[in-house]
């Protein structure tokens, strides 16, 4: 019996033209290459070769644009080559042994104040945020865009009452650091006052996210082979760019849930570990983040979601610390949904 294929040729080959097709097919696919066919069989039993298609990788321009944190501040500090050579000398060490770098404004809370803002401001931006690219771009959901901008304008405000408070007391702090600095102190390190307000800053922006690759630029009008690699290429970095935004959402998912089961355990005297109201609020925030978050529409996620939902839902501390039931009850539906979570390496 003879079994007829058609080749892109419209031509007809044998059963043994087939099965040494099939198996050159198959070993593409066993070395996990990309295979330029797929095989197919019609209803009245023939068999087909068409080219392959590579699958569509899902679009997310339309659920979420992408954001960028920018803060700058001045350091107030700077080596002091001088005492560096000096400390070098006493210490009978070689040259180039020591780094001796001096403050330059000696305990000034307000530019500690700064410094110390700053830090927190990237710790909400991540926090309303996914992980997206290398160059510091950031996916916020589009429903979750309204609020991640309203917040970052209040600490943007926030950010230069801050800095008015130490331009208010710069002058004077570097009179005081003078005494504190002794043969150190050196008038000319210290920049004007517009000099140093100039170098902070607090920068939002944000952008659309282009469609997989198929952005309609100056790429269109490259050679085909130079074009076909590039559109390959964005299409795997943006392939990659989703993965790590949603994996982003199931680590942050694992860590406070495992934090949060790690508190409500209870030791062989029966006595609890300690509760801390920051860490259960973060995980009721992460659940409603988990939906808001979910660009892809990934089951899963949507899944656990409701499952978290379910558990934390018109749950309060006080309970939880006043029922042994509870706590033990809650402890062990978030330990089953810690063991759900797909495998991140984590």
């Amino acid at each position: 019996m003879k079994v007829n294929i058609m080749t892109q040729q419209n031509a007809q080959i044998d059963i043994e033209d087939y099965i040494a097709e099939q198996t050159y097919r198959d070993k593409w696919i066993g070395e996990g290459k990309n295979n330029p066919f797929d095989v197919g069989q019609r209803d009245d039993g023939t068999v087909f070769v068409k080219p392959y298609e590579e699958p569509e990788i899902p679009s997310i321009a339309h659920a979420a644009v992408l954001v960028r944190f920018r803060a700058t501040s001045w350091a107030a500090r700077l080596k002091d080559k001088q005492a560096t050579r000096n400390a070098e000398i006493a210490s009978n060490a070689s040259r180039g042994a020591a780094n001796l770098t001096k403050n330059l404004l000696v305990n000034c809370d307000e530019l500690r104040a700064i410094h110390k803002f700053i830090t927190n401001v990237r710790d909400i931006h991540r926090s309303m945020s996914m992980t997206w690219s290398d160059g510091g771009e950031r996916l916020v959901p589009t429903l979750q865009y309204p609020k991640w901008l309203g917040t970052m304008t209040a600490l943007q405000d926030e950010f230069y009452v801050l800095v008015d408070n130490f331009m208010a007391v710069y002058d004077w702090q570097a009179i005081d650091t003078q005494a504190k600095l002794g043969a150190m102190f050196n008038p000319a390190e210290y920049p004007s006052a517009s000099e140093v307000r100039a170098k902070f800053s607090f920068q939002l922006s944000y952008d659309m996210l282009a469609d997989g690759g198929n952005t309609g630029d100056w790429r269109l009008d490259l050679p085909h082979e130079q074009m076909s690699g590039l559109r390959k290429s964005a299409r795997e970095g943006y392939f990659n760019n989703i993965k790590r935004a949603m994996d982003s959402v199931w680590h942050r998912t694992h860590e406070t849930l495992t934090t949060l089961v790690r508190q409500l355990d209870v030791n062989e005297e029966g006595k609890g570990n300690k509760l801390y109201d920051s860490v259960f609020d973060r995980a009721v925030e992460l659940v409603a983040m988990m939906g808001t978050c979910n660009v892809t529409g990934d089951s899963q996620m949507e899944a656990m979601r409701r499952k978290l939902e379910d558990t934390l839902h018109g749950l309060n501390l006080d309970q939880i610390k006043n029922s042994p039931t509870l706590r033990e009850n809650t402890r062990a539906e978030l330990t089953a949904a810690i063991a759900a979570l797909p495998s991140l390496d984590m």
